[in-house]
């Protein structure tokens, strides 16, 4: 029996009707669903889904996020063409079933029996020999040969023109169709199972219940009951996040357009999360101690939730999806970024806001302060080769040839490579919105951080900042003190800001290096200094590419630090000049910066800095740092200064009916898809008639009326009147292989043992 790619044919209906059933029970469409479907997962399995519009707009642009919100690509497992296919793959697969399962089941008994003697000359394997036994006696040896190795027998009696002949009629494999049904099978109850568990029931509710997502927020209590699915509901999968010493019953089910919130018919409370970690910063183990309050009985059940061992409580799964911050306190201290600006503490509550106001009368900026996170532990890698530890002086136009050629080969090229871990310490993320909506996100951490090996090298307060989230954190790093604070930095920053004492320190610059008998080298050197460090201030004027921007109406951009000086240079050294007059004018500038660090020092009643390797490294990074900080995009910075960490577990709360169901197709899969590629189906016949010649002749019929029977009680029967008997053995296998031609040379020693 074959397989057909054909579909049902009805005999009654209408041309249209017999048509479409015909193409809904076929294969061929079965398969081109089960393609879209596949391709469908693909998509699913890339594009990340169910994320806020926002990620896609930032990834792809607007138009192909409006593309995907329209088509669903977003959300391809709960699309309702997705659905749809899936349903239509079911109705499919299952009239394929239907149509082939009585073919195949009528298959399994049948043998074959009556094949002729002709039929068997047109197979690949056949083979004919003499035997000197009976036919009869020939016939219950092969038979019976064949059941001790596994086969099905049936032996038939023939009348011939010489006597009476035996058909031995054999099959094996049988398993082989029965692989067909169960893979079949499988693809009907995974995808039923699919239904079951995914959204399909709550759609239905939203169509035919009035439910309807929610795009609020405010207290979940006070949402209203549209919203809401009842406790009853048999199937959902939904997140509920859990702080701890809080309890939580009612979870959020994320719908295109908003939420919907399912109430749970127990709450979950938080008594304990832990968390252990890798030494690269990975969490290793995070698990939950949570107690569960029944509300029907009012019972309490303690129980303990880590990733793939969740709790079960009266039918529904509640599983370790990851942690979130529940609610940390922390304390930031302002740090102005300008001369204008004060320091200042605020206290605020991870995922709450403050507000901040930049300025005083009536031009006073209004700035919101979101905190987004806090993390404790931060495991950075500070090899050579890592964004954060690499040096600020690396050539990003390089080309790397041998890196770009690793970074495109698998696995297998790998090499150990070295990394240096370590913990950093704390951080805090934050977000700073203006009054227009528009905010910048950044990312500090609490403690200096050292970047190199070089034992005189200042360690550095890292601020980052980043426009999108799609970018990553460029980083401000300013030089720790011997306080192990930034001061002295903020300091020089003030004081730079400061014409009067920038004019002092200049003064002080050329006394350190001009004797007093040589007033006119002092001057010129006054007023290179005084320039340079104006320049750097930014209280130089405005380079010429910034100041046409006036013509447009806005005002011209101030260029400081290094870039104003190289502006500078450019603008009026001939090119020929150029190095050397900026490396006199740069070790000017070093001088000083580092006379106006030693009056703030004076004026804060400390000891001057030393002149050794250690204060020189900590001017270079300062010079670099003030260069920097010109380009802060905000007016101010905030330092963590304290904080009380509250952590919370991110369950997932899933009632899937369908999972058992998904299971058993699983299980069928594995064995339909083992028995129809492992399992061979194969037939052997052979036809024994007396005196070792053939009873049947080219052009002559079977018999109407034979005895057909199965080996064991075969009929009485007159003897051959000639002795020995001619047999003829044919084989046909559903798949020619190599070890077929085996099994049939094998099966002709055997069968066809006793020649004349």
């Amino acid at each position: 029996m074959t397989v057909s790619t054909q579909g049902l044919r009805l005999s009654s209906g209408s041309r249209t009707w017999r048509a479409t059933v015909e193409l809904l029970s076929s294969m061929r469409f079965a398969i081109s669903l089960l393609t879209v479907i596949c391709i469908a997962s693909v998509i699913g399995t890339v594009l990340k889904q169910q994320e806020p519009l926002g990620n896609y707009v930032n990834q792809f642009g607007p138009f192909w996020a409006q593309v995907f919100g329209l088509v669903g690509l977003n959300t391809v497992y709960s699309a309702w063409w997705f659905l749809l296919i899936l349903a239509f793959l079911v109705t499919s697969t299952s009239l394929c079933i239907a149509r082939n399962t009585p073919k195949i089941l009528a298959d399994l008994s049948h043998l074959k029996e009556n094949v002729r003697e002709q039929s068997l000359k047109a197979f690949g394997h056949r083979a004919e020999g003499s035997l000197a036994e009976s036919p009869e006696q020939a016939a219950t040896r092969i038979g019976q040969t064949l059941v001790h190795s596994g086969w099905k027998v049936k032996l038939q009696q023939r009348p011939t023109s010489q006597g009476v002949g035996w058909m031995v009629a054999a099959k094996k494999g049988a398993a082989n169709k029965l692989g067909y049904i169960a893979a079949h099978s499988a693809i009907v109850l995974v995808c039923v199972g699919g239904l079951l568990d995914g959204d399909l029931i709550v759609r239905a509710q939203m169509w035919m219940g009035g439910k309807s997502t929610y795009t609020g927020g405010g207290l979940i209590a006070d949402v209203p009951a549209k919203h809401r699915l009842a406790d009853s509901n048999p199937t959902f999968r939904g997140n509920l996040l859990v702080a701890e010493g809080t309890q939580s019953s009612t979870a959020l089910l994320n719908q295109p357009g908003g939420v919907l919130l399912q109430d749970l018919p127990f709450a979950i409370e938080l008594k304990k999360f832990i968390v252990e970690y890798y030494s690269t910063g990975m969490p290793k183990l995070f698990a939950s101690d949570i107690v569960i309050h029944d509300k029907e009985t009012g019972e309490k059940i303690p129980a303990r939730v880590e990733v793939n061992h969740p709790a079960r409580h009266k039918g529904v799964e509640i599983y370790q999806s990851s942690f979130d911050d529940g609610g940390s306190s922390v304390t930031l201290k302002a740090v102005p970024m300008n001369a204008a600006g004060k320091s200042f503490e605020i206290q605020g509550t991870i995922g709450g806001t403050s507000s901040l106001t930049n300025g005083q009368g009536d031009g006073a900026e209004k700035m919101t302060l979101e905190y987004t996170a806090l993390r404790v532990i931060n495991v950075e890698n500070f090899a050579s080769d890592n964004s954060l530890g690499a040096t600020s002086g690396a050539d990003v136009r390089k080309v790397d040839l041998r890196q770009a050629i690793d970074s495109r080969l698998g696995s297998a090229n790998k090499t150990v490579t070295q990394k240096e871990l370590r913990n950093v310490g704390p951080s805090v993320s934050y977000k700073l919105r203006d009054a227009a909506g528009q905010a910048r996100e950044f990312h500090n951490y609490m403690l200096p951080v050292k970047m190199d090996s070089q034992p005189d090298s200042p360690a550095v307060f890292l601020l980052g900042v980043r426009e999108t989230p799609a970018e990553p954190f460029q980083y401000l790093r300013i030089p720790v003190d011997e306080q192990g604070s930034m001061d002295g930095f903020l300091r020089l920053r003030a004081a730079l800001a400061n014409p009067a004492q920038r004019e002092q320190a200049v003064q002080r610059y050329v006394r350190q290096v001009i004797a007093p008998d040589r007033p006119e080298l002092a001057q010129q050197l006054a007023a290179s200094a005084s320039r340079a460090l104006s320049l750097f201030a930014g209280a130089g004027t405005a380079n010429a590419g910034s100041a046409g921007n006036a013509a447009d109406g806005s005002p011209p951009k101030t260029v400081a630090g290094l870039q104003a000086i190289s502006d500078f240079m450019e603008a009026n050294v001939p090119e020929a000049e150029r190095n050397r007059a900026s490396e006199v004018l740069v070790r000017i500038l070093n001088g000083v910066l580092f006379e106006l660090a030693q009056m703030t020092r004076e004026q804060n009643g400390l000891k001057p800095l030393p002149r050794d390797e250690k204060t020189q490294a900590f001017m270079a990074q300062a010079v670099l740092s003030l260069s920097d900080a010109h380009h802060y995009p905000a007016p101010m910075a905030f330092e963590l200064k304290d904080f009380t960490q509250l952590q919370a577990s991110v369950f997932q709360v899933a009632r899937a009916p369908g999972k058992t169901i998904v299971y058993l197709g699983c299980a069928l899969l594995i064995l339909g898809v083992f028995a129809m590629l492992y399992v061979r189906e194969r037939r052997v016949w052979v036809w024994l008639t007396p005196g070792g010649a053939a009873a049947f002749g080219a052009g002559q019929t079977m018999p109407e009326s034979l005895n057909t029977f199965p080996l064991g009680s075969p009929p009485g029967s007159p003897q051959n009147s000639l002795p020995g008997s001619h047999a003829t053995m044919a084989l046909s296998a559903n798949r020619k292989t190599m070890d077929g031609d085996k099994e049939f040379e094998m099966l002709k020693t055997k069968l066809l043992q006793a020649p004349l």
